[in-house]
């Protein structure tokens, strides 16, 4: 069974570098840059992971993170934001985000943390070396 990700990064270079990396584990992904855009698609799918930036016009990503958990409690909703603060980070955890990434991070980084959050699904998913890092201050 291969999971459904939604990648939401207002910054276009997140999504086409972590698309790739997560379509080589198996995922079938989903990248949107418009909140928007996404907040629609999550009223019409449900996904097992999304993947979201914290800090976006129009909706930030605690935001994208209620939403989700409404329609979808058991979804994994992964925080990103090169504006780490442990108060931001403390209130997404809170509101039932499964984990918080701080920009510049590896692909690496975040597979790791997508297998963790599979296995809390019930999937097992390998895990394939990449290069590169998202070093994003967005």
């Amino acid at each position: 069974m291969a999971l459904k990700i939604l990648i939401l990064d207002d910054e276009p270079i997140v999504g086409k570098r972590l698309g790739p990396a997560l379509d080589e584990m198996g995922c079938e992904t989903e990248t949107f840059t418009d909140p928007k855009s996404a907040v629609a698609r999550l009223s019409d799918t449900t996904f097992d992971i999304v993947v979201t930036d914290i800090r976006m016009d129009d909706i930030d990503g605690i935001a994208v993170l209620e939403r989700v958990m409404e329609r979808s409690p058991k979804t994994k909703v992964i925080m990103i934001t090169g504006y780490a603060t442990m108060e931001v980070a403390r209130e997404a955890l809170a509101k039932g985000a499964f984990d918080f990434l701080a920009k510049p991070f590896k692909p690496d980084q975040l597979r790791e943390m997508i297998g963790r959050a599979a296995l809390e699904l019930g999937v097992e998913l390998p895990v394939t070396g990449g290069a590169g890092e998202v070093s994003l201050n967005g």
